[in-house]
Formats: structure tokens, sequence, C-alpha cells
């Protein structure tokens, strides 16, 4: 191991550790870290690390700002309108258990997280799930960390639930079909389905001791009804796009989007709902209380990570990470192709705990491609190549739910609770988590082998 590879290592170790020590400080340590990494990239310490303000800059995903910024704004003048507090109003009259509500707006968020980006999922379902738990007097931490977890849990279900997805649909030549069948087989949608339903099971085992039977007196009533439309205009808008491919995987002639759109759509919306409101109300009071709402801390902490991330793939960490697991060999037979297909599940678990899923996964997904050709050669059984396909998609997509710090989604429902006054220790999240996500890879580990196998 080279001093590049064993300096990068060290202080990504570090960086995590203090963060998971320091949750209140987890932004200027993400800040500091970012900093080192292009200090020393700039200043040539190692000559074959090179890494400037310009290179971590562009490693910064702009579109998942942009999207927390507008959303978070937007769902300002939803809370505002009294529309979260009606909704769980309405939640309390159909399902009569505090352990039924928490089930039922994770898998509500589940399925909308299947056609929009997790993070945006995240603030639109959260503000319910904080005024019902308000009205109840409970705490949120439990129903916002399984909102949390559910949402980046079914970003593998479609070809426009996640980037890992998008990635994997261009490497392996599926649609947006094929998610759900594929070669006479059922597709991914299927498998996270019944990961979802599992892990949903979990969730209702862990609340089990929450029968506290709830009911309303009587419905909210909805002071302006327009920000609900600026909401449902969002999720609208996220859904059409999401059909439209970045220049990264469109055809050769085929329309584009720019890589921000998801982010322009969320700041339009907003930016349109407070204007209306500042008209409205003859004063702009109300633009500076909604850009108040914007957490910086969540956006400053995933500009840190976006930028160390960036960093380790410069050092080539996870380059090395793909080729350790491209020298996975077999002869063929079915004991050995099962032993590659579950260390390619379960080592894309652990590492997406840890780093962001999307360079892994591009990483990762050539690096497949060749393993699944090497086993076929090697033996009688032909391997499918949507075997290790799909098996690197439910690792490298779920593996993120381990940790708090380990998907945007779950940073972001993290910081949703700081802001009401709830400081949640990694530990208290990993005790949804991991369950949750052990359950849920899993169930998509068993079904694809004996889906494809």
């Amino acid at each position: 191991m080279d001093s590049l590879t064993l300096f990068a290592l060290i202080l990504f170790a570090v960086t995590y550790i203090l963060m998971f020590s320091l949750q209140k400080l987890r932004p200027y340590i993400a800040a500091v870290s970012a900093l080192i990494f292009v200090v020393v990239g700039s200043l040539g310490v190692f000559p074959s690390f090179a890494y400037t303000w310009r290179d971590a800059l562009s490693q910064i995903d702009w579109n998942v700002i942009m999207m927390i910024a507008g959303t978070m704004g937007t769902v300002y003048l939803f809370i505002e309108s009294k529309m979260p507090q009606k909704l769980s109003d309405i939640i309390i009259t159909k399902v009569s258990t505090v352990k039924w509500i928490i089930v039922t707006l994770s898998l509500f968020a589940g399925i909308i997280s299947a056609f929009v980006d997790n993070v945006a999922t995240v603030l639109m379902i959260a503000p319910v799930a904080v005024a019902l738990c308000r009205k109840l007097e409970i705490s949120p931490v439990t129903a916002i960390i399984c909102i949390s977890i559910s949402s980046n849990l079914q970003g593998a279900a479609t070809l426009v639930g996640d980037t890992t997805s998008i990635l994997l649909g261009k490497a392996a030549n599926l649609d947006f079909m094929d998610f759900f069948f594929v070669q006479g087989k059922p597709g991914m949608f299927w498998v996270t389905e019944a990961g979802a339903l599992v892990s949903a099971l979990i969730i209702l085992w862990m609340c089990r001791k929450d029968n506290k039977r709830v009911e309303v007196s009587e419905v909210t009533e909805v002071k302006d009804i327009v920000p609900t439309f600026l909401l449902v205009g969002t999720v609208a808008a996220l859904i059409l796009v999401s059909f439209i491919p970045y220049q990264s995987n469109a055809k050769p002639g085929q329309f584009y989007k720019p890589d921000v759109t998801n982010g322009l759509i969320c700041i339009a919306f907003f930016i349109a709902g407070v204007l209306r409101q500042a008209i409205k109300d003859g004063k702009i009071d109300v633009i500076k209380a909604a850009v108040g709402e914007i957490d910086f801390y969540t956006i400053v902490l995933l500009a840190g990570l976006f930028v160390i991330i960036g960093g380790i793939q410069k050092a080539g960490i996870i380059d090395m990470i793909g080729s350790l697991l491209a020298s996975l060999s077999g002869n063929g037979t079915r004991g050995s192709i099962f032993l590659v297909y579950s260390v390619i599940v379960w080592v894309s678990v652990l590492f997406s705990a840890f780093i962001d899923n999307i360079p892994y996964t591009a990483t990762m997904l050539p690096v497949v491609a060749v393993i699944a050709e090497k086993l076929s050669a090697a033996g009688s059984v032909t391997v499918p190549p949507n075997l290790l396909y799909f098996g690197l998609l439910v690792g490298a997509t779920l593996g993120g739910n381990i940790t708090p710090i380990g998907a945007s989604a779950n940073i972001t429902g993290l910081s949703l609770l700081r802001r009401e006054g709830h400081e949640v220790s990694s530990g208290q999240f990993m005790k949804y988590s991991v369950p949750f996500t052990l359950a849920a890879v899993t169930t998509g580990y068993i079904l694809l082998w004996l889906i494809w196998m």
C-alpha cells in the first residue's frame, strides 16, 4: 500500500469516526476533512494526487443541494398552510394505533421514492409525520428514521428511482419496463417491493409496544391550498423529467436534460410560492422566513461529504476496491457462483454504508460484467449477468441505510429532527436501520438467486 492510499484511508477513517462520535459537529468535521483533501491535492504533497478547488466543487452534487434548498422552502409554505396537520388528522381517522401509523407513512414514502428523489421524498413526507407526532404528544424520531430508510430502499425499484438504477440500466442495457419484467422473469421492482414488505414487518415488530390508540375530534382547517398544489406540482414535475435521460445516459442524438434539472424544478416552485405569498401579504417577511427554514447544517455536511468522497476516489480507493473484487475467481460451479454473488452483494452493503454508492456502482458495473464472463467461461453453468448486476444494485443502494451518514435521505431526516429539537445518536439510528437493512437486503439476496439460478 503506497503512502497516498494510506493517507486517504486514515483521513477517511478518522473523519467518519469523529462524525459518528460527535454528531453535533458533523458539518464542521466534514468541512475540515474536505479542506485537508483539497490543500494536500493542491500543494502536490503526493505527485499522483491532484485535487484542486475546481475539482472539489465539481464533486459536489449541486442537483441535490438545490433540491434540498428549494424543497425546504416550499415545505415551509406547506407547513404554514396547516395541510400537514390536516393530513395527519385524516391518517388518524384511518389508522388506529401509533405503530400502524409509522408503518403506513414508511410504505407511502417508499412508493413515492420509487419515482422521486429520496431527499425530496423525505422533505415532503416528514412534515406530516412531525405534525402527527406533535398532535399525539410522542417523539417523531422513530417515524422520521423509518421514513428516511424506507425512501432510500425504494430507489432500486425502478429505472428512475435512483442514480444507481440509471447507471445499471445503461450498463446492462435495461429500459424502464425491464425493471418490472426482464427476459420473462420478475425484475428489480418486485424484488424491491418484497424487501419493502419484509422490512415493514421489521418496523412493525420494533414498534410493537406503540399500541396507543389515537383518535381526532375534528379535522384541521387548511388556511391556503396553493402550497399543497406547489408540492404536488413539484412531485409531478420530478416524475415527468425522470423519464428524460441525463447526457451521460442518452443515446446519440437523443434529447437529454441538464444535470441540475431536479434542483431547478424545486427552486422554481419555491420561488413561485414565496413570490405569490409575498404579493398576497403585501410584504417580504415570508421570503425571509422561508429562506431561514433552509437547513444550511445539512447543506454544509453534504457538500463536505461529496468533496471527501471525491478525494478518496481521486486517490484510487474506489478503484482499489473494484480491483479486489475483480480478482474473484471460481471454477464455474453453482457453489462458486453463489460465493461470488454473495461477496458482491454483502461487500457492496459494507462499502456503501460509508462511501457514496454512485462512484462505487459506476466502478463496479464493468467489473461485474467481467466476473460474469469469467465464471461462465470457467464452467458448464452460464452465469446470467443480471444476477450479479441486480445483486450489486441491492447491496449498493440499500447499504447506505445502515449508517446515519450513509445516504443523503438519512442525513436529511436527521437534520429535520435536529431542527425539531431531537439529537439522534448513531446508535439510536442504527437500532432501526441495521435490522431494516439486513431484512431488505437478505430478502432481495435470496429472491434474486432463486429467480436467476
